[in-house]
């Protein structure tokens, strides 16, 4: 490890290697990705049934264009105009990056890359390697970074990004085995940690991520969208989402009190209707209120037996009462039909479907062949984060923030899209990294704040913070809970180094990992505050118990300065030239003035 690198990443999932991997194309090779552990993290371990990615159509006679895509992805509401269009006309670019970089996708003999459909998405855009598709990801990414020799700081945590005036002039890490500081001087961070998976208690990132966008907080940097996040059916013990064929195949909802008595409680209240709208999950995964008289009102009918007290789970082993499979509606029964799935049990269609579904869940020591599977509606993505410009550049100079961190994807998207998103926000970075001079800083001041030691209380605090989170805070929010939580927040930053304690200096990872928690529930709380007042429920996001009574599009998003927010305007969607004669003068005198 030297004093100073031109380019510091954080982060070793999908975005932060490729963002690496660019560079370093771009012959920017004074540079080093830090991280707190290779392992971690949710590109390298999480998934679903079909983990997709989400990319312009390659496949028959679809006739998708740029502009289409980025026409749904600016439609979702909430997203700025400029990030809808870079990520459609990157997107093959970087999917066909991935490719050459082994990673699986499926094509027909002659080339082209088959496609279905996700949510909120009016084409085949989708497509798969299976349930770990973003670890594959991971893994190629990681190949090629190992193979360029680019330097990996192992097993730190960055607890600062030190900026002089509003430019960033290095970082201070903490070692998580021993607790010791360093600080390194860059000109440049790219933050690619993901999303803030530490807020929560219930969750479906893995127990691996927590994110870091505290640190861009503490920076200066605003944030986007922290109002808008994604919640659906997740498993708890092992954390996956439950989309796709585990609800294709209709399991057998059940909740089970503290007596032990058991009720099927789904079928109890939607009769035959739960079969249809049980299926429907499988495309409709994520909670929306525009669906709460449709398939989200599983979601809504789940929350409420866990706010009861009791435990839900999904049983594979025996069908639902009274289901007949001939007399399923016509979308399931022709589903389970073409699929040569209609017969027997939910774990026997499963297995026929998707037997890789179940083989996963084994690997975690789930037998879905002679056990339910506990589940609650989880957090699953933040639709939020710091916000970027053009180049994914935040407020602070040299700041770039990719992937899930960064805030660009809004009320709605397509399911898949923040897979693209990392490929294309880290090229975008990249690229305007490579073009900037910068030169050697010197080595910038840090002042370590003093710690506080005893007997720890961090696990403590997290856990109640997290769990308070998740009652007051999650698809279904209560104002009044979200201010009694935002006052006891922002009183716990105030005196947070004389209030938390820890045992010794090898726990001071964790420490700083609770204080970008509560850094980052005060600025969503306040998002979140701002948004339902202003707004009221719409999204993913039932305010105060009081319906959707209109499909609102979001034509503005919330910003937040730390603990201020504001409703500002989107932008619209850029109109550039495209004049091929101009286009290729304007390169020639670029590359005629270097």
């Amino acid at each position: 490890m030297r004093n100073y690198y031109n380019t510091i990443i954080i982060g070793t999932g999908c975005a932060g290697y490729c963002a690496a991997d660019r560079l370093y194309t771009f012959g920017v090779r004074d540079i080093a990705i830090v991280t707190e552990g290779r392992y971690m993290g949710t590109s390298r371990n999480t998934g679903s049934d079909k983990q997709t990615y989400y990319k312009l159509s390659l496949c028959g006679s679809d006739g998708d264009s740029v502009r289409e895509m980025a026409d749904t992805l600016y439609s979702g509401g909430g997203v700025m105009g400029e990030h809808a269009l870079c990520e459609a006309a990157y997107s093959t670019r970087c999917f066909m990056h991935l490719c050459e970089l082994g990673v699986p996708f499926p094509t027909n003999e002659y080339g082209e890359y088959a496609g279905y459909k996700t949510d909120h998405d009016p084409r085949s855009r989708a497509t798969s390697c299976g349930p770990l598709t973003s670890k594959y990801m991971t893994e190629a990414l990681e190949r090629s970074v190992m193979e360029k020799g680019i330097e990996i700081i192992d097993f730190a945590r960055v607890v600062k990004i030190i900026t002089d005036g509003n430019k960033v002039s290095g970082i201070a890490t903490v070692n998580t085995v021993t607790g010791e500081t360093a600080v390194i001087a860059c000109s440049n961070v790219i933050l690619a940690t993901g999303g803030p998976a530490g807020i929560y208690k219930n969750t479906v990132y893995p127990e691996s991520q927590h994110g870091a966008t505290g640190l861009a907080i503490d920076a200066g940097a605003a944030l986007s969208n922290m109002d808008q996040w994604q919640y659906g059916i997740a498993s708890t013990k092992f954390r996956w989402n439950l989309s796709g064929t585990y609800q294709q195949v209709i399991p057998r909802y059940i909740s089970v009190d503290e007596n032990g008595e058991e009720s099927e409680f789904l079928y109890e209240e939607l009769g035959k209707e739960a079969y249809g709208a049980v299926f429907l999950k499988g495309y409709q995964w994520p909670f929306d209120t525009r669906k709460t008289d449709g398939s989200s009102r599983v979601d809504l009918i789940v929350a409420k037996q866990i706010k009861e007290g009791k435990r839900v789970y999904l049983d594979f082993t025996q069908n639902p009462t009274g289901l007949e499979l001939e007399r399923l509606p016509e979308e399931a029964h022709s589903y389970l039909e073409r699929s040569g799935a209609l017969f027997g049990t939910p774990i026997e269609r499963l297995d026929k479907m998707n037997r890789g579904a179940i083989e996963l869940y084994a690997s975690h020591g789930i037998d879905l062949w002679h056990e339910p599977l506990e589940i609650a509606v989880c957090a699953q993505h933040c639709n939020g984060g710091v916000a970027v410009d053009a180049h994914w550049q935040s407020e602070v100079e040299g700041l770039y923030v990719v992937g899930e961190a960064a805030g660009t994807f809004g009320v709605y998207r397509p399911g898949g899209s923040a897979l693209n998103s990392t490929q294309v926000g880290a090229l975008r970075a990249a690229e305007h990294i490579a073009k900037k001079k910068c030169g050697c800083t010197a080595a910038p001041s840090y002042d370590a704040p003093t710690l506080s030691f005893g007997e720890s209380n961090v696990k403590a605090i997290l856990c109640e913070l997290q769990s308070e989170m998740s009652r007051v805070a999650d698809f279904a929010r209560s104002s009044t809970g979200m201010e009694a939580l935002l006052a006891r927040v922002k009183e716990l930053k105030e005196s947070f180094f004389e209030t938390v304690r820890i045992s010794d200096a090898s726990e001071s990872a964790e420490l700083f990992k609770l204080y970008d928690t509560v850094l980052t529930q005060i600025s969503t709380l306040s998002a979140m505050l701002l948004s339902a007042k202003a707004i009221g429920t719409h999204g993913a996001a039932i305010v105060d118990g009081i319906a959707s009574t209109e499909g609102k599009t979001r034509e503005s998003r919330t910003v937040t300065h730390g603990e201020l927010s504001s409703i500002e305007p989107i932008s619209p969607m850029p109109d550039p030239e495209l004049w091929f004669e101009t286009l290729l003068r304007r390169q020639k005198e670029a590359l005629d003035g270097k």
